[in-house]
């Protein structure tokens, strides 16, 4: 009795797949309608072991900071390498921060950690689109109650703008700019009471809800800001994953191919993917502690699900 012989097939071909996709296909179609084609015909995650593997099919690389650069207090092991190196094969590097302050000081942070000046080409904040939008007389409110992560810095960031920082009774609005790391939604509670008795609007400069830091997450403004719409209070947000500020970097750059580099699926990914950008995944950002030690494929999945997210185009353990 004979046996049936199979053929040996080298599957090799199907992982070269999405590369010959991108190379023959992507020139044809829209480079806004591709990558939404692509997230389709690809359901899974395509994992790198450096941002170089795939720089060169981009015009722009944009980067979260909190996350992927840095912990807030020191820059993460290899960021600084890795920009510099992408930076010497001349790729264009940009920051686009859930940060309530204004660029210059996110500016200064970001270089005080080490990674040089020049090396981004442009950073853009949420604080500083808001900033922006009240000059240009955008916002009718003009007294703010604000609500910072440590004393000054919403004087700091209303320096040369025609409004009033004042208390909550004589407020128009509040500025959500950011909270104290210590703090807890409890603590605010009273606060929410009152702005919501007033039916004062709240600017939303931070949407993120937490934050990573050296020693682990902490609660960020856009926990307190979902306490308060969940109520009915009116909530107006600057930063990822709203489509002005995504579109407010892309209009002002010579660019077509972007790829957003962030660790928040909610955020910098789903931001990201509503304007046909590519994004990478950072593992050891926000969900460090779910990566770790486990199964990629089963976390991302889960986190996804979890979430109500779609997939990033590629995942990476940390800058490198």
């Amino acid at each position: 009795m004979g046996f049936w012989v199979f053929p040996k097939i080298d599957y090799s071909a199907f992982l070269l797949f999405p590369l010959i996709c991108d190379a023959v296909i992507e020139p044809i179609l829209s480079v806004k309608i591709w990558p939404k084609i692509k997230r389709i015909i690809y359901s899974m995650t395509q994992c790198i072991n450096s941002l170089a593997q795939i720089a060169q099919k981009y015009d722009a690389i944009v980067f979260d900071q909190w996350g992927v650069l840095h912990d807030g207090s020191c820059a993460y092991a290899g960021a600084i390498d890795c920009l510099v190196g992408l930076a010497k094969a001349g790729h264009s590097l940009y920051v686009l921060s859930n940060s309530g302050k204004r660029a210059a000081p996110n500016a200064k942070r970001i270089a005080d950690m080490g990674f040089s000046n020049g090396l981004f080409n442009q950073i853009m904040t949420s604080g500083e689109a808001l900033w922006h939008d009240i000059d240009r007389g955008k916002i009718a409110q003009s007294k703010f109650f604000a609500i910072e992560r440590a004393q000054g810095d919403a004087l700091a960031w209303a320096e040369g703008l025609r409004i009033e920082l004042t208390e909550l009774h004589n407020a128009q609005a509040v500025l959500l700019m950011g909270l104290p790391d210590a703090a807890k939604l409890a603590d605010w509670q009273p606060v929410l009471d009152q702005a919501f008795a007033a039916d004062l609007p709240i600017f939303c400069s931070n949407p993120d809800q937490h934050s990573p830091r050296a020693d682990g997450l902490v609660i960020s403004a856009g926990a307190l800001a979902r306490v308060y719409s969940q109520r009915s209070g009116r909530v107006i947000y600057y930063g990822k994953p709203h489509r002005p500020v995504f579109q407010a970097l892309s209009t002002s750059l010579q660019a077509q191919r972007f790829l957003m580099v962030g660790d928040s699926l909610e955020h910098d990914i789903a931001g990201a993917q509503a304007v046909g950008w590519d994004s990478v995944l950072i593992q050891k950002g926000l969900y460090a502690s779910a990566f770790s030690n486990a199964d990629h494929d089963v976390v991302l999945k889960t986190l996804l699900k979890d979430l109500a997210c779609q997939p990033p185009t590629y995942s990476i353990k940390q800058l490198q």
